[in-house]
């Protein structure tokens, strides 16, 4: 039964993505809730049905009080039949009303809809460029899509399960005393007109008060991943003290909030017991005044006086439903900064996969400053024929990684354009670009994941054995069958952690060299490929790193000048513009840029900060 119940919609249904998701809450959790809107149909009938089932027997309960008034023998005689359909009722129908209720609600709409929205709002963040994701923490972004999906769910829940049931409730109470006597209905008017207030002035903060106590939380799990993330950098500089400042700043904004919030209920709470005390005074007062003048039965008394003992009961939930309802809409709100942000880089229309045979990579009068005056790239033109190595040296901030995040399409370029076997790379799906492009970064960052795991990222298809023979190659097998970690798991199964925080820099690089020997793309790049190892691996691995170049067109970075002066060509980029290129033993008789950082090189590194030579 729950199965059925559970499986009514598939929180994984294909959906088409879109590049321009809604921007207001309505639409953004009606474009999410679409799967469900049948299901909310018979939800809002069920509750509906059950808020009238429990003003039928108070009302009832009322009739029965009025028949006691006779002999029990003539009761029994004369209303036994209906007595015993009114039992079954509430031993069986009543309970079996309920039951599709609850399970409408709590198992075929409560798990499914913050699955699917958690499921299609890391989807849509996935699809943001680098970036967009280098402009903001990353544990706010993941908070986000953690508390979203909850927040939404909670609001939809207390729709059904609470909004209403108590309209139907407090419709039906009013109709069920206008039957007994219409003047019954005047006190309950009169505080249906109080409470309505009192709601509305506590939505319009309520809703507020919630998005800023959300926006504060997010700051807070934001500030503190970060200090978890670089947390080596934190013990590093012994500086603990500045992390918790960093962070009780953030944790003060949010108990501020809170506080804010707690007001309000507080205020509520007291404001909505003086109108229940209004309630009671005031109908079953006027039902006793009625009776007393003759104009109201025993049973009116007690049925009145049982619904008016409900209402003051259900207002707190109510206004509490009301309240959470809002609330949760101002955490949806706060998640949508981050969930409904349009994708910005997207693939062109009728954008075709990327054809590539040759390798030939052609810049067009490219230039990219990030949106600023200076830095990045200015108007450079360049070839690079199939199958050549170019090598990339020049200052920090020259250009160079520029380079590399626009070959990768990280971000559009501003002006000109690259090319790829003759294809616009901005006109070609970004997966198919990257897939024909192996990268090895300066920082190579694992997932948190099995060695396994980790290599196959470059080719998810491979075998055991290609993934042993890449490892090989890479000089990292022998350091892999001696990993362990802490649940007992070793090997290739053994994880890494955190960004690979559990291996040293070098195995990390070994790793990241395997994966991208595994992926076999045509188009290589080298951003400081080698600068975490040290010499004696270097030097064992190279004949790796040259084999993993031939018949590739390959760009490398290195401030480790002795890694690329066999290269067919260096480029010296200085400023954003190629200033010098040409072979090593050319660029050294020119005696210009490059000659200056070969003459000043410590160690085989070049010095990032190194004056030009005059």
């Amino acid at each position: 039964m729950f199965r059925f119940f559970e499986n009514l919609v598939d929180p994984y249904t294909p959906y088409p993505p879109t590049d321009h998701p809604p921007t207001r809450l309505l639409p953004f959790l009606m474009d999410y809730a679409r799967p469900f809107r049948r299901l909310f149909v018979w939800a809002g009938l069920l509750s509906v049905v059950v808020a009238l089932v429990e003003i039928g027997l108070i009302w009832a309960m009322g009739w029965v009080v009025d028949i006691l008034a006779g002999d029990p023998a003539q009761v029994w005689e004369a209303h036994g039949a209906t007595l015993i359909a009114l039992a079954l009722f509430v031993l069986l129908l009543r309970p079996l009303l309920q039951a599709l209720d609850v399970l409408v609600l709590n198992n075929a709409i409560m798990p499914n809809f913050g699955t699917l929205i958690r499921w299609r709002a890391h989807a849509q963040v996935l699809r943001q460029s680098v970036g967009w994701f280098e402009n903001d923490f990353a544990g706010r972004i993941a908070n986000r899509i953690m508390q979203t999906p909850p927040a939404a769910g909670e609001a939809v829940f207390h729709v059904f399960d609470a909004i209403a049931f108590a309209l139907a409730y407090v419709v039906g109470a009013a109709v069920m005393l206008g039957d007994a006597d219409p003047r019954l209905m005047i006190p309950l008017i009169l505080w249906l007109g109080l409470y309505g207030w009192l709601m509305r002035w506590t939505i319009r903060r309520v809703g507020a008060a919630s998005k800023a106590a959300s926006d504060a939380r997010s700051l807070v799990n934001g500030r503190v991943v970060d200090a978890y993330t670089n947390i080596h950098s934190v013990k590093m500089f012994a500086q603990d003290a500045q992390e918790l400042d960093y962070a009780r700043e953030a944790i003060d904004r949010t108990r501020e909030t809170v506080q804010a919030e707690m007001r309000l209920f507080t205020l509520m709470d007291v404001a909505l017991v003086t109108l229940n005390g209004l309630l009671i005074v005031g109908v079953v007062g006027w039902a006793l005044l009625l009776w007393m003048q003759g104009s109201a039965s025993v049973g009116v008394v007690a049925a009145a006086t049982a619904l008016t003992l409900r209402l003051n009961a259900m207002t707190g939930w109510i206004m509490w439903a009301l309240t959470t309802f809002f609330r949760q809409l101002g955490v949806v709100a706060e998640g949508m900064q981050t969930i409904a942000q349009p994708i910005a880089l997207v693939d062109a229309p009728e954008a075709k996969p990327l054809m590539l045979e040759k390798g030939e990579i052609v810049l067009d009068h490219l230039s990219h400053h990030y949106g600023r005056d200076s830095g990045g790239l200015d108007d450079i033109s360049l070839t690079i024929a199939p199958g050549e190595k170019i090598g990339l040296v020049g200052r920090s901030g020259a250009g160079k990684s520029t380079l590399v995040k626009l070959l990768l399409r990280f971000y559009d370029a501003e002006q000109g354009r690259i090319l790829i076997d003759g294809q616009n790379i901005a006109t070609v799906t970004q997966d198919s670009l990257r897939r024909e492009i192996g990268m090895v970064q300066q920082d190579s960052a694992l997932l948190h994941r099995s060695v396994r795991d980790n290599l196959l990222y470059g080719s998810p298809d491979a075998s055991e054995a290609e993934v042993i023979a890449a490892a090989k190659q890479a000089q990292a097998h022998e350091f892999i069958l001696g990993l362990r970690d802490p649940e007992g798991r070793s090997g290739y199964d053994a994880h890494v952690g955190e960004r690979g925080v559990k291996l040293s820099g070098g195995q990390r690089q070994r790793i990241a060299l395997a994966r991208v020997i595994l992926k076999d793309a045509p188009v290589l790049l080298l951003d400081e490929a080698t600068s975490a190892l040290d010499s004696e691996v270097e030097a064992a691995i190279q004949d790796t790193l040259y084999g993993m170049m031939e018949g590739k067109t390959v760009i490398a970075i290195a401030h480790r000048l002795s890694t690329i002066a066999q290269m067919d060509r260096i480029l010296v980029l200085d400023r954003g513009r190629i200033v010098e290129q040409g072979s090593h033993d050319v660029l050294l008789a020119q005696s210009g840029l490059y000659a200056g950082f070969w003459a000043r090189q410590s160690g085989g590194f070049l010095d990032p900060d190194t004056q030009a030579a005059e």
